[in-house]
This record gives structure tokens, C-alpha cells and sequence, in this order.
């Protein structure tokens, strides 16, 4: 028999998992909107703000390495002579005393915060889409979004690194190429064009995305194999030696396979600046065709160590720097 009562039912106490109420609803909408514009917990802009001060601190910290790189790179540039580092270190000290290893570091700030900005948040984005869109090994899933990562930076930091470029070799004093950063932008824009400018903009890509390639493939696996095979773990004190070790081995082992490629840059940027040639064609091929008919296969090396010096360090700077950055945040 059935019993018909006008009072109220009690109320019913639901423990399933599924039942949420509308305020519930609401915050677990908000939480998970939080969580799709983030990943390590951090916003776009706080990736960007992070990268930017590891830009800086890495390249200007190794600033005068790259000095040395550039003049050895530069066939027939003034004063260098030879291809060799302790050649190359006496004659720029000879020439243009400790100011030389600094010539063109003004421009090289203005370029590194915002191109490692875009750097370093465009692959932390690229990273999360490729790990959610496909099945593939992290390393092949890095090293593409490290490829995102450099094409993008790029654009923003080549015109600036031609510009400094160019002020690293023109020596200073009176008898210098340019009088500054602003002077070289001037001039250029006026006798060359807007072109000058990005005419290694296809060299650098071809020769960065290898780099960038190799460079976070091997970031992420040395950084995994030195945490245990977790690299999440970082929570035993010692994670700033781990990102340190981990960049100097990928800056150094990517530095040294584009080497080449570098070096092709390099004369495509300093065109016409202290007796570098001028070339009527921004190919990759008629440029190793000079180096290498001027300097036999070797000119296609030249700087290969400084290079090494250069970005086992600054990489280890960087991406040291980095993830303290980001856990500011």
C-alpha cells in the first residue's frame, strides 16, 4: 500500500561524484579556463617575462665571446687575420683595448628581451599543444615546438643582431663604420634598404631551427636523465645545477652542428663592413662557395670553438635564469 503525504520529502544527501551545485559548476568552469591559459601554473606573460630576463643575462653576460665568434667568422674583416681564438682575442685587445669585446652590446640588449620573450613563451605554448594533440616521443614533441619557438624569435631578433653585427666588426673610434646603434640603424635603412635588414632572416631560420631542434631535444632529455628520469621533480634542493648542466650540454652539442650555417650568416649580415664581401644573393650556396674558395673547407668552421665557448654557457646562463624566473611567479 501506497501512503500520499502533502509534506515535504526530506532532504536528500547525494554522494556521488558527479553532483555539484551551480556555484560548483560555476568555479570548476572558472578553475578549468585558469588552467587552459596556463601551464606550470603560469600565465603567457609571466613565460615572457621569465624569458626575457634569461635572454638578457645570457647574452650579455657572454657578450665578448660573441665578439670573438663574429670577427674570426668574418672573412677579410679588420683587425683579424687569422682564424685563430688567442689571435683573434690579442687583435681586438691590440686594436680597440677592453671596449672592443662591447661593441654593439647596446644593440644586442634592445633585441634579446623582446626575441626571448617571444622565444620561450611561444615554446612552452607549443609544448602543451603538441604534447595534447599527438602521441609522439617528448623529445620529437619538443624539438618541434623548439622549431616554433625559433621561427618566431627570429623575426623579431634579426634585424637588431645585423646591427650588432655590424658594430662589432666596425672597430669604434674614428675610423668606425657607425657611431651607434641608432647611426647603423640610419645608415643602412638609407643605402640598403629595409631588405638589409632581413637578409639573413632565411639563413638564420635553416640554421636555427636545427639548432633549436637539437638545443630542447636534448635540454629536456639531459634535464630528465639528471632528475631521475622525473622532470618534475625538483624539489631535492640541487634543480638550478640540473637546468645548468642540462642547457650547457644542449647549447654546446647545437652550437657545434650549425656551425656552418653561422658562419654563412655572419657574412650575409656584415656585408661591405671592414672588407667583408658583398654578395648580390642572399643563397645559402654562393656564399659557402666563396667561404670555401677563399678559405677551403675549414672557412665553413671558422669560429666553431668561440661558438662552443659561447653557448655551453650562455645556455646554461639562460635556462638556469629561466626557471628561477618562473618560479618568482
Amino acid at each position: 500500500m501506497t501512503i500520499t503525504t502533502d509534506a515535504a520529502p526530506p532532504p536528500q544527501f547525494h554522494t556521488s561524484p558527479n553532483f555539484t551545485s551551480p556555484a560548483a559548476d560555476a568555479d570548476a568552469t572558472t578553475t578549468t579556463t585558469v588552467t587552459e591559459r596556463t601551464h606550470d601554473g603560469l600565465y603567457f606573460w609571466q613565460y615572457m617575462i621569465a624569458g626575457s630576463i634569461a635572454g638578457c643575462v645570457e647574452h650579455l653576460a657572454m657578450f665578448p665571446v660573441d665578439t670573438i665568434k663574429t670577427r674570426m667568422q668574418a672573412l677579410g674583416s679588420c683587425p683579424i687575420r687569422t682564424p685563430g681564438l688567442r689571435a683573434a682575442f690579442s687583435s681586438i685587445l691590440r686594436a680597440d683595448g677592453p671596449a672592443g669585446f662591447y661593441r654593439g652590446i647596446a644593440a644586442m640588449g634592445l633585441g634579446a628581451g623582446p626575441a626571448h620573450a617571444v622565444y620561450f613563451s611561444v615554446y612552452e605554448a607549443s609544448k602543451k599543444g603538441f604534447s595534447n594533440r599527438s602521441n609522439v616521443n617528448d623529445h620529437v614533441g619538443h624539438a618541434a615546438a623548439g622549431v616554433c619557438a625559433t621561427v618566431t624569435s627570429d623575426a623579431v631578433f634579426t634585424p637588431m643582431d645585423m646591427v650588432k653585427q655590424r658594430l662589432q666588426l666596425n672597430g669604434g673610434g674614428a675610423g668606425g663604420a657607425y657611431r651607434g646603434v641608432w647611426d647603423c640603424v640610419k645608415r643602412v635603412w638609407r643605402e640598403e634598404g629595409v631588405r638589409a635588414f632581413y637578409a639573413s632572416y632565411r639563413t638564420t631560420v635553416i640554421m636555427n631551427a636545427p639548432f633549436t631542434a637539437v638545443h630542447f631535444a636534448t635540454y629536456e632529455a639531459a634535464k630528465k636523465a639528471l632528475l631521475g628520469g622525473s622532470v618534475e621533480r625538483d624539489d631535492d634542493g640541487g634543480e638550478g645545477i640540473v637546468h645548468a648542466a642540462a642547457g650547457a650540454v644542449a647549447g654546446a652539442l647545437a652550437a657545434l652542428v650549425t656551425t656552418p650555417l653561422d658562419v654563412v650568416k655572419t657574412q650575409l649580415q656584415c656585408q661591405g663592413v671592414c672588407g667583408c664581401d658583398r654578395y648580390t644573393t642572399g643563397s645559402i650556396s654562393v656564399v659557402f662557395g666563396t667561404l670555401v674558395k677563399k678559405d677551403g673547407y675549414r672557412g665553413l668552421v671558422r669560429g666553431w670553438m668561440p661558438r662552443m665557448l659561447f653557448h655551453a654557457p650562455a645556455a646554461a646562463i639562460c635556462w638556469s635564469t629561466y626557471e628561477a624566473g618562473k618560479s618568482f611567479f
